[in-house]
């Protein structure tokens, strides 16, 4: 019953130690493998993230500058269309394609410029004299009656060219595509939204006031993608300066909010076929451009908003459109 031997005892004494130790080291090195596989995780996921922020903020810069080259072009089509009207003679500049292959802007040749001739020197003996001996010689001046203007007679008599005006039609108004960044109630007014709305110009969203609240719910306005009409003078409306007008579809019953066309971003500009995009900067309300153009705004029987004939589009994005309202009046 007791026949265990003592070196049974010694070896059993001295080998559990050991064996506790094994399983202590094997956790540790398991736990200290874990933490590594964690960590080179984490680091995968940081730089995932980092990435997808890069991406992003190029995606925004990219579309920052395509708004900005947009209204460089608008700018630069409007500051030709002004020069040519006042008789400025356009000169064309090479592009970077014409520069590479050597054909680069033409050179003026510039003619010498004749001097004119030499007049010999009075000495201050000779003046005096000479004066004298040209006072005698002039005949008195008889005094010649004063011209009446005629009537009508303006300034540009004297050789100023006439500016030609645009017609009177939709290629006046300047609509572009902006987008509701923020909308409350007017303080002042229950039938009035005040909007800001991002159009991607640089001195950021205007102020605009709009009497939607009886037929556009609050909740529909914020983040939404419209045409605005740019160019109206800004007016007052219950103490609020309003600087835009947002386009809409409206019937007796009904008014819809004309949405531009998908891939639309703030500060596309919105053309209507047919009729060449000339927008005052300012439209006087004298005037009445856009009380003229008003009666020919409508939808036609595919939606899509018109002038006469003429559909709204975003250039190679597709046509503005009511969601329902056909053939109503736009305005």
């Amino acid at each position: 019953m007791f026949s265990i031997s003592f070196g049974t005892i010694v070896k059993r004494t001295f080998t559990v130690p050991r064996l506790v130790k094994m399983s202590d080291l094997q956790r540790i090195l398991s736990n200290n493998k874990a933490a590594e596989e964690l960590l080179e995780s984490l680091k995968q996921e940081l730089k995932t993230i980092k990435n997808e922020q890069v991406q992003r903020k190029i995606a925004v810069l990219q579309t920052e500058n395509e708004t900005l080259r947009r209204q460089v072009d608008a700018c630069l089509k409007k500051l030709i269309t002004l020069e040519v009207a006042h008789g400025k003679v356009q000169i064309p500049v090479p592009t970077p394609e014409q520069v590479r292959a050597g054909s680069g802007p033409v050179t003026v040749k510039m003619e010498p410029v004749a001097e004119p001739p030499t007049v010999a020197k009075e000495t201050p003996q000779e003046a005096p004299a000479k004066a004298q001996q040209q006072n005698e010689n002039k005949a008195p001046k008889e005094k010649k009656p004063k011209k009446e203007k005629q009537a009508g007679e303006t300034k540009q008599a004297a050789g100023a060219p006439a500016v030609e005006e645009p017609p009177v039609d939709v290629g006046r108004l300047d609509m572009r595509v902006g987008r509701i960044v923020h909308v409350s109630r007017h303080p002042d007014a229950d039938s009035l939204y005040v909007e800001k709305i991002d159009c991607g110009e640089p001195n950021g969203p205007r102020t605009v006031i709009s009497g939607l609240v009886k037929y556009v719910p609050i909740e529909q306005m914020e983040n939404r993608l419209v045409v605005a009409l740019c160019n109206l003078k800004p007016a007052k409306m219950r103490g609020i300066l309003s600087e835009a007008m947002v386009m809409c579809a409206s019937s007796p019953d009904k008014v819809e909010i004309l949405a531009p066309p998908e891939g639309s971003v703030p500060g596309d500009l919105v053309h209507v076929e047919g009729y060449p995009r000339v927008p005052d900067v300012v439209m006087n309300p004298k005037k009445k451009i856009f009380e003229t153009v008003a009666p020919d705004l409508k939808t036609n029987g595919e939606l899509v908003a018109c002038y006469k004939d003429g559909s709204f589009v975003v250039p190679g994005k597709g046509a503005v459109k009511a969601q329902t309202l056909k053939n109503v009046q736009v305005k």
